[in-house]
């Protein structure tokens, strides 16, 4: 979801880090029904992972994405209006995994600079009811000693917005592309309209409890690796972020990163705003497939197998 473009349309939402997350969340406080520590799963630092991508890609290649026959075989694949926060509307295409997933938008389908082809956005997010702030307390060590918070909301259809999620941005300055950290609220759990799953242990604010059981009907399970090409400030803007989520960060020929953690490998190529997009995804499948079979979708090939791998590449 275009979750950094929204920033701009909801400012009355943003909010002391602490109010947001505090008290006016109730993410950190006592009696949230977050399990203490011994009781909660080890997770060795990693506080943040993988949500969901999103890019926007040229008007063929995302006209095809939405009337492909075979993306709906391939995964949980859906096109769906949502109404966040601010009355802001997005339309996305989406394929939904076990705990990952991936949103595509053409050309224009965004206002404004956030519509320009090869803009995009990055959600990694918490498992655990309070480690939203606790990886935004590493930010100021991090070099970032405001950081930017503020609660997503979404409307069901009935106008009366339901909390979503809680989230940290580390700047509301970019070029084409923005991350956020991201806690999904008990609120939305609770209503039933969110067809979310019960928790699985006490404080589970996961992704997949989020996420649908649909993926088992079909062949994709989960994004495992993602390439995106972005700006250098939009690159600088986004690591800090990604090290107090718990990824480890190490620099690549070129001037990139490649940032590991939580079970999704994200790779940065640092480029021109006008070379700027989404350039490949790797996923891992349900099954294991024995032949090669190769999808051309608009100007992107979706590789699937041998074995229990697929590989989605787009091109400028």
């Amino acid at each position: 979801m275009p979750l950094h473009r929204a920033l701009h349309t909801i400012l009355v939402l943003v909010v002391a880090l602490a109010g947001a997350l505090g008290a006016g969340s109730g993410t950190a406080l006592a009696g949230d029904g977050r399990a203490p520590a011994d009781q909660r799963p080890r997770h060795d630092g990693q506080l943040l992972s993988y949500n969901h991508a999103y890019g926007v890609l040229d008007r063929e290649t995302a006209d095809a994405i939405e009337h492909s026959a075979y993306l709906r075989e391939f995964a949980n694949f859906q096109v769906r209006t949502t109404t966040g926060a601010g009355g802001q509307v997005w339309t996305g295409r989406y394929l939904m995994g076990r705990e990952t997933y991936l949103e595509l938008f053409g050309v224009g389908d965004l206002p404004g600079q956030d519509g320009e082809l090869g803009a995009g956005g990055l959600g990694i997010s918490a498992e655990r009811s309070g480690d939203l702030i606790r990886a935004a307390g590493r930010l100021p060590g991090l070099g970032v000693p405001d950081p930017i918070a503020f609660q997503q909301t979404r409307d069901f259809g009935d106008g009366v917005p339901v909390p979503w999620f809680d989230a940290i941005l580390t700047t509301a300055q970019y070029d084409g592309f923005g991350a956020w950290g991201m806690e999904y609220r008990p609120e939305y759990f609770a209503d039933p309209r969110g067809s979310t799953e019960p928790a699985a242990y006490p404080g589970d604010v996961g992704r997949e409890r989020y996420l649908p059981d649909a993926y088992r009907d079909h062949l994709m399970r989960d994004v495992t690796s993602i390439r995106l090409a972005v700006t250098r400030r939009d690159l600088d803007s986004t690591v800090p972020l990604l090290r107090a989520g718990g990824f480890s960060v190490h620099p690549v020929p070129g001037g990139g990163i490649v940032a590991r953690g939580g079970g999704t490998t994200i790779r940065f190529d640092a480029v021109p705003r006008e070379e700027a997009g989404l350039r490949d995804v790797t996923f891992a499948l349900n099954d294991a497939v024995a032949s090669r079979h190769v999808e051309r979708v608009g100007r992107s090939v979706l590789t699937v197998g041998p074995g229990a791998r697929a590989v989605w590449t787009f091109g400028h």
